[in-house]
């Protein structure tokens, strides 16, 4: 799985930038995946509907299939870390060109960030060496490459190049 993580403080426009890159991706002809990741603890079934129930029983895994829309809910395993959990989903990728993925500052994939300076923090870029460029409009000095924002455009090419290498284990 050809993965990109796309990282940024809140409200850093990450949820947005990602939107507009599936956007001209897809319409380049490209099969682009995307996977949000949260520390937060959701429920993503519903509680007390079918599923939920067959899952709260005890199975390993439960797949709904609709007309609109499947889904497959597992729970992770204990103490696995997260590249054990993007490895373990994998397959549902297989016939994507990239997948981008919203957050996870502790990725080993590639991970580019998104900066404003509005939002009044410094880049994680600054302590976190393994982040390949930074996503702005904002000026800024700094050691590694900076994208413009708003060429989302070259902004898909970058990103394609970079999953790519990160794919083949160049990562830089």
């Amino acid at each position: 799985m050809q993965r990109v993580h796309v990282i940024g403080r809140k409200n850093s426009g990450k949820t947005t930038l990602i939107v507009e890159l599936v956007q001209i991706l897809t319409a380049r002809g490209c099969r682009i995946a995307t996977i949000k990741h949260t520390h937060h603890h959701h429920e993503l079934d519903t509680p007390g509907k079918d599923s939920h129930r067959h899952r709260t029983a005890g199975a390993a895994a439960v797949g709904i299939l609709s007309p609109g829309m499947n889904a497959v809910f597992w729970p992770p395993k204990p103490n696995q870390d997260g590249t054990g959990r993007y490895e373990e989903i994998s397959a549902a990728f297989r016939e994507c060109d990239l997948v981008l993925v919203e957050g996870d500052t502790q990725a080993t994939a590639p991970k580019v960030e998104v900066w404003r300076a509005a939002a009044g923090a410094p880049p994680f870029a600054v302590e976190d060496a393994s982040i390949f460029a930074l996503i702005t409009d904002d000026a800024i000095d700094f050691r590694i490459r900076v994208w413009k924002r708003s060429d989302v455009a070259a902004l898909a090419d970058h990103l394609l190049e970079l999953g790519v290498a990160g794919h083949s284990g160049d990562g830089r």
